[in-house]
């Protein structure tokens, strides 16, 4: 069983410093733990008290940028910079996508693993969060200036690297310091500006029609600036003091990419209900530009007029979603129903727009799945935070682990969906695609619903 080390007399000093001009639960001194999961024995408290409303706004607002940068080139500014490289090659996208998932399913552990146990005056989150920023910025030129697919491949890795790092880390730090009471709540928030990031960064990118630059720079810009806010002014206590029994080895780092699902249930059947639902959500979402040019008998570059409307309106169903069902669950204790009512609103979305060939039934289909994703993605969250093993000493493995269940259907999901659109008709069968994202949707809300039993 593992054993807490105390901190010397100056970590001690410069803990209360932290606590007291900071928050009480961001603590400098971390449980010396073994990473297996047999040896880890938690002995600090879960955060009880409530985090101020200026550190959730810089929370939110970081979710925001780190959204945008991350977001609008996988769902519009890639498609269209391919399109420009190579037109009508739309399976070349999916591969694009595939790859940067793989790469990211990697390296988001182990920059979670490695977090937990960093020692610096900035604490354990920050260096990450800069360092994910840094190299998210970087990518924009590269995907920008790209003069094949190739080189916009590799501009798309850095970008997927970077900015899930950032983001990965922003979620890092809320498992550190948010209490259960309010979970729901900022997850609603931080589901809210996830959708409306990606709408506010395609209008941008709109109006400079056609130029590389503006595509993948504006929302790497302002990605970064926000971004840069939470870095500068987020408390996050020093964690010089922090000591550990077990050195960290190659070993011990390849193990810390698994777990037992035995010795936790609950984590592990909401790892693989949430795993089925993304990947349902994946293959609608890796493809959403070119249905909607087919449906709509467009150009690729076209699309941005629907993406921007369909995604305007989106944000009122993300807000009732997102902020109204996670207030309720928080309010009513309560989360396994919504997160059913989330699946069966996708689902429902789902075949409408598998059937849909006109305006007004595209915009009805992605509203009411929008609904569903917001409930699914606010309440799911919480459901996270409410499982999550060993917060205290291992938030950052586990949340990384957690990240597995979005990451690798974004690995499949562009190598499936291809295979499914041949389906009977040789090219194009988005209503197969999205029949099948409907199912898995529902099957996936299904499992968490009936065998996560540690939530209500």
């Amino acid at each position: 069983m593992a054993e807490k080390v105390e901190a010397n007399p100056q970590t001690s000093k410069n803990e209360s410093f932290n606590k007291d001009k900071y928050r009480p639960e961001v603590n400098a001194v971390v449980p010396a733990v073994r990473t297996a999961d047999d040896a880890v024995h938690v002995t600090v408290p879960a955060p009880a008290q409530s985090v101020r409303t200026g550190v959730l706004a810089l929370i939110v607002l970081a979710t925001f940028g780190s959204g945008m940068a991350l977001v609008v080139p996988m769902v519009y500014s890639l498609a269209v910079r391919l399109e420009q490289l190579v037109a009508g090659r739309p399976d070349i996208l999916g591969y694009m996508l595939g790859v940067g998932s793989a790469v990211t399913l990697l390296v988001a552990p182990l920059t979670g693993i490695l977090s937990d146990r960093t020692r610096s005056r900035w604490g354990r989150r920050r260096p990450y969060t800069f360092a994910g920023l840094l190299v998210g910025a970087a990518a924009a030129p590269v995907m920008a200036m790209a003069p094949d697919p190739l080189w916009l491949t590799l501009g798309w890795v850095l970008s997927a690297v970077g900015w899930g790092t950032a983001a990965g880390s922003i979620g890092n730090y809320q498992a550190d310091v948010l209490p259960q009471h309010q979970r729901g709540r900022v997850s609603g928030m931080t589901t809210v500006v996830m959708q409306v990031s990606p709408v506010l960064g395609i209008l941008l990118v709109g109006l400079v029609h056609g130029d590389a630059l503006p595509l993948f720079l504006l929302p790497a810009g302002i990605g970064a600036a926000l971004v840069m806010l939470f870095i500068a002014f987020a408390p996050e206590a020093d964690s010089r003091g922090a000591v550990y029994l077990d050195r960290l080895s190659v070993r011990r780092i390849l193990g810390s990419y698994a777990f037992r699902p035995r010795r936790m249930p609950d984590f592990g059947w909401n790892w693989l209900g949430r795993f089925i639902f993304f990947l349902g959500l994946t293959l609608t979402t890796s493809f959403s530009t070119f249905f909607y040019a087919q449906r709509l008998s467009v150009p690729v570059a076209d699309v941005v007029g629907f993406m921007a409307l369909s995604s305007g309106l989106s944000i009122i169903t993300a807000m009732l979603g997102s902020l109204g069902v996670g207030w309720l669950s928080d309010r009513l204790q309560r989360r396994r129903l919504f997160i059913v009512l989330g699946v069966v609103f996708f689902a429902g979305g789902s075949v409408v727009s598998a059937l849909a060939y006109d305006l007004t039934l595209l915009l009805t289909g992605s509203l009411i799945s929008s609904f569903g994703v917001a409930v699914f993605i606010a309440v799911g969250q919480a459901v996270v935070l409410d499982v999550l093993p060993h917060r205290e000493t291992q938030a950052g493995r586990y949340m990384a682990i957690t990240g597995f269940s979005q990451k690798i259907p974004g690995v499949l999901a562009p190598g499936v969906a291809p295979l499914l659109l041949t389906v009977g008709t040789g090219t194009g069968n988005y209503t197969v695609l999205y029949f099948v994202a409907a199912a898995l949707a529902l099957f996936g809300g299904i499992v968490i619903a009936m065998k996560v039993r540690g939530v209500r």
